[in-house]
């Protein structure tokens, strides 16, 4: 026969938000640093690329 206590819930777990868990919030600012230096990143390669060019 199997034990039954093995099956049943933990009622002691510990369940905490995500904020807390983190001990930060998620103000969203990460997308504009992202978006920002992807555009910088096209940018420099762009120049890069079409500078030699034209000075050929």
């Amino acid at each position: 026969m199997t034990d039954n206590k093995s099956m049943k819930p933990n009622d002691d777990a510990v369940h905490i938000e995500d904020d807390d868990a983190r001990a930060a919030s998620s103000p969203g600012i990460l997308r504009y640093i992202l978006g920002i230096s992807l555009l910088l990143a096209i940018v420099a390669m762009t120049l890069v690329w079409v500078v030699p060019a034209i000075s050929s």
